[in-house]
């Protein structure tokens, strides 16, 4: 690493909801990342993904300047020409057919005041509320549930509640890989006091179930059945906080008598597919426990039942009155560090900013009144998947998407690819010019990126922070508030001529305290107590939750007067009546496909996937499935598979995790067009949503699993990009120096077409080795004595370790030596394989770890870090770490 250029910054994680503190120090050739130990949220660490965003900084990819495609091809242009094409574009399709005829598509990936700016030209100018956010993905159900039950979208406590807790209770949430560094102050609160509790209630056996002392595995979709036979358990032994339930909220009656639908342990345990004996020791556990938190992520929000899911578990507190006071309260885990943020100023098509309502014709004229804008949307909007559907009928003329990839994404992705094809306007503003969906875009506008924008986000505490930019602005990329202020300007609207982003950040605070001082328009959410800030001010901002007084000090924990936000005061229990997928498996597709988030991988790969140091641990998409469904399906661990759906299909490789149960199947999210050949898993999902809150159900997909035939397995070790066209399958990760292809072909590949492939001249320094019997090339290419690429192949997918192979790319000159290993397949004996990667913050490989357990006796993961260093950092690995320790 390079020495300082500049002093170094205080700034925000740009990954999960968590919201990790980062010291940035840029150097002359990246970044050194360091975890913030004053940041309240993480207090020092990061995870492996925050830790490696000094390798994702590089420009390799970036869209430096602003493109406008005509014909299919792209041409270089001036910011001035993109932004009149969008201004006129949105202009003449407005006057010809309406502000419905035009939407927004945006990010958790935005800053507030990125989207601020872009509710406000929408709702408020514009005059539709056709602004939706790939927050709709994660995180809808549990705003529609907050304010189902609090009558506002709040999230009662904050992290602290986790350490004080004397049981956690994790609801289809794996926070292990998804919320790393909140896990392991988890983990650090159950070391010091064992006798905590913590029970994960997931589907599949992930990694977070490792530190758990209970593990119900109950079937995909079942949660509203689970918890509402705890709340009828909860009433029938007496745990129920009477006298608090009579003074705060309303409704009981209702939820009960659908709750006592399942007060059978031995209907819900059949039900749910949990052993009957596990689940009282859980309905004990709760009723017995007061300090409770009741976390849940993904797994809950992520179905056609979502918001009951949600009400279902808020339930459950309310009864018991364990809301509001420290070590207590349900807590959603957002996914995205400023999903919160969009929340705040009305991100969502059904939101008005500052939380009020866009169906409350007073809370309408509010806004429009500070705004001082011509119009404001009378009607909720489109949401995510039916916004993309609109568009592919022709309703939606004209989109702008925003820092998302919804071509990979989003649910039934083929039909999203389709209708940005006949979009007759599609502008695509982001850091990177060649995701499958900028590939579509009529206009691409150069986005600032993490490390360049300036702002704030949210994290799921209700903690604001700020996002500094500490890295120049490459090339002619711009910040998103700027490129929307300059459109609306075009447009000839009024209101967009900021100064800069502090003062896009005080209108969203003086808006939190419009009409709400006096109660006309009464609201849990105000900033106000930091509106008037100065630009230094404002650029010293240090994190803190909102709510924020009129003296600027923030609020950990709300309801602890047990006062809720509806009009009296009171929090309202919602009935929830269980309702199964509404596509179950069948004899066509006799699989539930659930996916997920892997631990180093973030999204669809655009920026995780730049660093090699993230993709040891998982390089290739696969399909997790139980050993038994493998055989009735005819695919065998190791093998390329078809994951089918009636909306689409991919191939990845089949995997035994241990985590899975018959009758599921499990696939990662992010590999995206660039990255894999076929592995789109959002073109699998079903696009059934949540009637509430239009959330996706990306966790129940009937599916079909199938061999995927190929002649041979292969990879190639590359430090050229490849074209693999001709090839039936491959994936590609980086790694340090080179990049990494992994292969399955159906035509036979000759040395003379591995030349070919390869790029080797007629000349070139080339060694190979074949075997044609067994199917076996083994081939090479060298530049001046250093390796520039490798291939391997067989008909076997068992083929030679690839971490050895990749420091073979740091050599200078390969000796002889080398050259024979090389083609031998195998490690020297005197630099033995590490392995495949365990631990990606030190490259830890797992050989590595079992010859440190095996030689040294090790017992423990405390001894396994003291020895190889592996989980000494972000502790994602610990899991696995441990597993390996039970094995020994």
């Amino acid at each position: 690493m390079g020495a300082p250029i500049v002093a170094t910054v205080r700034t925000t994680c740009p990954y999960c909801g968590v919201g990790c503190g980062i010291r940035a120090t840029p150097t002359a050739d990246g970044a050194l990342i360091e975890g913030d130990p004053e940041h309240v949220a993480s207090r020092g660490r990061l995870c492996v993904k925050g830790s490696a965003l000094g390798e994702t900084l590089g420009l390799e990819g970036r869209l430096l300047s602003a493109g406008i495609r005509e014909n299919g091809q792209l041409r270089s242009t001036t910011w001035e020409e993109a932004l009149d094409k969008v201004a006129s574009g949105f202009a003449s399709i407005i006057a010809e057919h309406g502000p419905d005829a035009v939407a927004m598509y945006v990010s958790g990936q935005l800053l507030t005041e990125d989207y601020y700016v872009a509710n406000k030209f929408m709702k408020g100018y514009v005059g539709s509320a056709n602004i939706d956010t790939n927050s709709r993905l994660c995180m809808s159900s549990a705003v529609a549930g907050h304010k189902r039950a609090f009558g506002e979208d709040l999230v009662p406590g904050c992290y602290e509640d986790f350490e004080e807790a004397d049981l956690v209770v994790l609801v289809g949430a794996n926070m292990a890989w998804c919320h790393p560094t909140l896990f392991q102050r988890i983990a650090k609160a159950k070391e010091a006091r064992p006798a905590m509790r913590i029970v994960a209630i997931d589907p599949r056996r992930t990694a977070t179930c490792e530190l758990a002392d209970l593990h119900l595995p109950l079937k995909a979709g079942t949660d509203v059945w689970l918890f509402n036979g705890l709340l009828s358990y909860l009433a029938r032994t007496g745990a129920a906080d009477d006298e608090f339930v009579a003074a705060h909220t309303n409704s009981l009656e209702a939820a009960l008598l659908e709750a006592d639908r399942c007060d059978s342990i031995e209907f819900v345990a059949r039900t749910c597919g949990v052993d009957p004996l596990q689940l009282v020791e859980f309905y004990e556990m709760f009723a017995a426990t007061t300090k409770v938190v009741t976390a849940f992520s993904q797994g809950v929000n992520q179905s056609s039942s979502g918001t009951d899911k949600v009400n279902s578990i808020i339930n459950c507190h309310l009864l018991t009155g364990r809301i509001g006071k420290p070590g207590m309260g349900p807590f959603s885990l957002t996914g995205q560090p400023n999903a919160m943020g969009g929340r705040e100023v009305g991100g969502l098509a059904n939101m008005l900013a500052s939380h009020l309502e866009l169906e409350q014709p007073l809370h309408r004229e509010a806004v429009r009144g500070f705004w001082d804008a011509p119009r404001i949307a009378d009607k909720p909007g489109l949401k995510a998947v039916d916004l993309f559907r609109a568009i592919e009928e022709g309703k939606v003329k004209a989109v702008w998407i925003m820092a998302t990839n919804p071509v990979v994404s989003l649910p039934d992705a083929d039909q999203v690819k389709r209708a940005l094809q006949r979009c007759e306007l599609v502008v695509v503003s982001d850091m990177s010019g060649d995701t499958d969906t900028a590939t579509l875009g009529h206009v691409l506008l150069p986005a600032l990126g993490w490390g360049e924008k300036d702002g704030t986000v949210t994290n799921s505490e209700r903690c604001i922070s700020r996002q500094r930019g500490f890295l120049p602005a490459p090339g002619e990329a711009r910040s998103d508030w700027q490129a929307i202020c300059q459109v609306a300007q075009r447009m000839g609207f009024q209101g967009f001529d900021y100064a800069g982003v502090h003062q896009i950040f005080d209108e969203h605070a003086r808006l939190s305290g419009w009409r709400n001082e006096a109660g006309a328009l009464p609201r849990a959410f105000r900033i106000d107590g930091l509106a008037g800030m100065d630009r230094p001010a404002y650029d010293a901002l240090a994190p803190l939750q909102w709510p924020v007084a009129p003296a600027g000090a923030g609020t950990p924990r709300l309801f602890a007067d047990g006062r809720f936000a509806h009009a009296d005061g009171k929090a309202r229990f919602i009935p929830t009546a269980p309702r199964a997928p509404i596509h179950a498996p069948s004899s066509e597709f006799p699989l539930a496909l659930n996916t997920g988030r892997l631990r180093d991988q973030w999204h669809t790969m655009t920026r995780t996937g730049k660093s090699p140091r993230l993709a040891g641990h998982a390089p290739e998409p696969f399909v997790d499935l139980h050993p038994h469904d493998a055989l009735l399906s005819g695919v065998r661990e190791g093998e390329l598979a078809r994951v089918s759906s009636r909306w689409g299909a991919i191939v990845a490789r089949v995997a035994h995790s241990g985590g899975i149960a018959r009758g599921a199947a499990f696939v990662p999210i992010h590999w995206n067009g660039q990255t894999a050949s076929d592995a789109r898993v959002g073109a699998v999902v079903n696009p059934v949503v949540d009637p509430v809150s239009g959330e996706p159900e990306f966790k129940h997909t009937p599916v079909r699993v199938e061999p995927f035939g190929v002649a041979w397995h292969g990879f190639i070790l590359s430090r050229e990009e490849l074209d693999l066209e001709r090839i039936a399958n491959w994936t590609r990760v980086r790694g340090a120096g080179f990049l990494r292809y992994e292969l399955g072909g159906r035509d036979a590949l000759s040395p003379e077409r591995a030349r070919e492939l390869l790029g080797a001249a007629e000349d070139a320094d080339w060694i190979e080795v074949e075997d044609r019997a067994e199917g076996m090339l083994r081939c090479a290419l060298l530049v001046d004595g250093r390796l520039q690429a490798c291939l391997f192949l067989s008909r076997r997918p068992d083929l030679p370790a690839r971490t050895w192979l990749g420091g073979l790319f740091a050599q200078d000159e390969l000796s002889s030596r080398d050259r024979a290993t090389l083609l031998a397949g195998r490690a020297p004996l005197l630099g033995a394989d590490p392995g495949p990667i365990v631990c990606s913050c030190f490259g830890v490989g797992r050989n590595t770890i079992c010859k440190a357990i095996a030689d040294h006796g090790l017992r423990d993961a405390a001894g396994v870090t003291a020895c190889v260093r592996a989980g000494g950092n972000c502790g994602s690995c610990l899991p696995e770490i441990r597993q390996m320790l039970a094995a020994r």
